[in-house]
C-alpha cells in the first residue's frame, strides 16, 4: 500500500479491516455463484422475471468482489486466493438451490441480502470517519444490497399475490 494512502486511516487495525473485507469478499463470490446457478435452475410461475433479477444481482455481486479485492490490495493485504476458503471465511454462506421453486429461491436470496446488509452496515459503522476509502466502498455496496433486497421482496410479493389471485378465481 502507498505510504500516503495508508496515512489517511485513523484509529483502525488495518489487519482487522483486511480480515473483515476478506470475509465480505468470500460472501460476494458465493452470492455471485448462488445467483448465477439459481438463474439457471429456477422453475415456476413468473420465472422469467426472477431470472432477470437474479442475473443482474449476480453481475452486481461479481462487481462487489472486484471492488473489495482492489481495496484489500490497497491496504497491503491479499484477497482470498483459494476458492475453497470462501466457505470457511464466509459469514453469509451459500445455500444450494435444492428446491428450484421460484418463491423458495427468492426467499433464500432475500435472506442472503439481509445478511449482506448486516455485514456492510457493520463495516460502514467501523470505518466511518476512520477510513474514508473503505467506508465509501462499503457504503456503495450496502446501497446495492438494500436495493437488491427491495427488488427481491417486491418480486416475491408480486408472485405471491398473483398466485393468490389465481387460487381465488378457481375457488
Amino acid at each position: 500500500m502507498a505510504i500516503r494512502g495508508k496515512s489517511i486511516i485513523k484509529d483502525l487495525d488495518i489487519d482487522k479491516v483486511i480480515s473483515l473485507l476478506n470475509q465480505a469478499y468470500a460472501d460476494e463470490w458465493l452470492a455471485y455463484y448462488q445467483y448465477y446457478i439459481e438463474s439457471k435452475v429456477i422453475k415456476g410461475i413468473m420465472k422469467d422475471a426472477a431470472i432477470v433479477e437474479l442475473t443482474q444481482h449476480a453481475a452486481d455481486e461479481l462487481r462487489h468482489a472486484g471492488l473489495i479485492a482492489d481495496r484489500i490490495i490497497q491496504l497491503g493485504g491479499t484477497p482470498i486466493l483459494d476458492p475453497k476458503e470462501w466457505f470457511d471465511k464466509s459469514v453469509c454462506g451459500y445455500k444450494a438451490p435444492t428446491e428450484p421453486d421460484v418463491l423458495k429461491i427468492l426467499e433464500d436470496a432475500i435472506q442472503g441480502e439481509q445478511c449482506a446488509i448486516s455485514i456492510y452496515s457493520q463495516l460502514a459503522n467501523m470505518t466511518q470517519g476512520k477510513d474514508i476509502v473503505t467506508y465509501d466502498i462499503v457504503s456503495q455496496i450496502l446501497a446495492d444490497e438494500v436495493e437488491h433486497e427491495e427488488d427481491l421482496v417486491a418480486l416475491h410479493d408480486d408472485i405471491t399475490e398473483f398466485i393468490d389471485q389465481i387460487k381465488g378465481s378457481i375457488s
